[in-house]
């Protein structure tokens, strides 16, 4: 048994306060005591999510401090507007950098073959911006807002859970129990395993991810490299069995890189904050063209984040009807789109917006089945979508990757064309560049899960609330 003594580092929960705007200013008639599993982005933006919608909310962390890890994540529009409907647009603008445009690149070469406007067109057509931040000031953000709504306790390991009752035992013996449980405790989520009925082994993709940021003086001392600072780009670098991502954040004082490469280790390790050999990720990237070479040359030590995936879960909700899964615990995202995080906080956003309509404890199991229901086929899009980019970026040379090529130079064109004022000429849904098939970008950039929750409820709340036997009916 941890004889450590769990801590409670936040506990002036105060669940009277709320922002008029959220969920129509609608706040549950009968407050729950919810447990969140887990203090990550997910956890966090759950906990915020279900405070301002009246409920009590306790956060359980394993960890026994909350520490600044993680290199740059990315918060699409249709993450943005939640953050800036919660009151955190100035906390964004002060810590992200916002993107002008994406550009795709030749591995060999530095060749543009691929450009995607983000920048005010974003802002335009949905209605918010795109923004690169480091992941520790988006943690601590969230933290920030969550903090004076839940009561946030770290050092407390959650060892079991009895979805029945529902409670949790944690390492120390302690037993907490709650009308709800959140399971937002990550890929290696221990509450996963109970709403599918035991363990399930992550498979290999046969890809890692090294992680490294540099400092932006470094690279302004290099004419090869000083462009990547003075210009505000994503750059994605597409070449055989891998690809590099790199983007500044920090306002503009950090360079981070993600780097892709065939993982050739046996078993592993599932994470992000394991070590890595700079040696060997040089060597990855052995021919890449000399701005690569540069900046590896500038990193001295990196990350190496083996990556995982899982088959979509059956089903997120225990069927007992009190535990339900969010984040990563239910639909780990590969990092090919950037939208992990932004899928977790859409979850919270449908959580907490559901759960300010809870007037009575029999409606526990039809709001958390209507979570699913309104958050499933989206969330399982979203990872067939990352799944493909891996397809896509990492041919080699060859007829695949000349098709690839032309596809995105012919969407590049395009796209200048529309910023000459001119009229779109091409048929862009399908195209390589998934950024450039206007069709992809409005499904994913331009939903808003309030909004999107709002409709659901027009179309299904009265049923959902008058829930007699069948969830199942009530949700369908």
């Amino acid at each position: 048994m941890d004889t450590t003594e769990p801590q409670i580092i936040s506990d002036n929960a105060d669940t009277t306060h709320q922002p008029d705007h959220l969920y129509n200013g609608r706040r549950a008639s009968l407050p729950l005591d919810i447990i969140v599993i887990g203090c990550g982005l997910g956890g966090l933006a759950a906990a915020y999510c279900l405070a301002q919608a009246g409920h009590k909310v306790t956060i359980l962390e394993a960890a026994f401090a909350i520490s600044d890890v993680g290199a740059g994540i990315q918060a699409s529009p249709n993450v943005s507007r939640l953050l800036k409907r919660w009151g955190l647009g100035p906390h964004l603008e002060e810590l992200g950098v916002k993107p002008h445009n994406l550009s795709i690149r030749r591995w060999k070469n530095d060749e543009v073959v691929g450009f995607t406007p983000f920048g005010e067109t974003f802002v335009k057509e949905y209605g918010s911006p795109y923004y690169h931040v480091h992941r520790a000031d988006f943690h601590r953000m969230l933290y920030v807002a969550v903090e004076p709504y839940c009561n946030i306790r770290v050092g407390c390991r959650v060892v079991s859970v009895d979805p029945s009752k529902p409670s949790v035992t944690l390492a120390s013996g302690e037993i907490v129990s709650a009308d709800v449980l959140i399971g937002a405790d990550g890929v290696k989520s221990i509450t996963r395993q109970y709403v599918v009925g035991g363990p399930d082994a992550p498979m290999a993709t046969g890809d890692s991810a090294y992680r490294a940021l540099i400092p932006t003086e470094k690279l302004l001392q290099d004419d090869d490299l000083k462009s990547l600072v003075e210009k505000t780009e994503s750059i994605i670098w597409m070449g055989p069995k891998g690809h590099i991502v790199g983007y500044n954040i920090r306002a503009k004082k950090e360079y981070n890189l993600v780097m892709m490469h065939p993982d050739e280790t046996e078993g592993g390790v599932e994470s992000w904050t394991e070590g890595g050999n700079v040696e060997r990720m040089r060597e990855c990237y052995k021919g890449w063209n000399i701005v690569i070479q540069k900046l590896l040359a500038l990193i001295p030590t990196t990350l190496d984040w083996k990556l995982m995936v899982r088959d979509p879960l059956p089903s997120w909700v225990h069927k007992d009807g009190k535990l339900a899964l969010l984040g990563d615990s239910c639909h780990p995202m590969l990092p090919y789109r950037a939208q992990g995080s932004a899928m977790a906080i859409e979850d919270a956003a449908v959580l907490g917006n559901l759960f300010s309509h809870c007037s009575d404890r029999s409606q526990i199991t039809p709001l958390l089945y209507a979570y699913q229901s309104i958050r499933y086929e989206r969330a399982t899009a979203t990872q067939v979508s990352s799944n493909l980019n891996r397809y896509i970026f990492h041919h080699p040379d060859g007829p695949e990757q000349e098709e690839r090529d032309n596809q995105m130079r012919a969407a590049m064109e395009d796209a200048l064309r529309v910023a000459r004022g001119e009229k779109s000429t091409l048929v862009l849904e399908g195209n390589a560049n998934q950024w450039a098939d206007k069709t992809k970008s409005d499904i994913q950039y331009g939903y808003d899960a309030d909004e999107d929750t709002e409709k659901w409820w027009l179309a299904n709340g009265d049923k959902l609330m008058s829930f007699v036997p069948s969830v199942s009916e009530a949700v369908n």
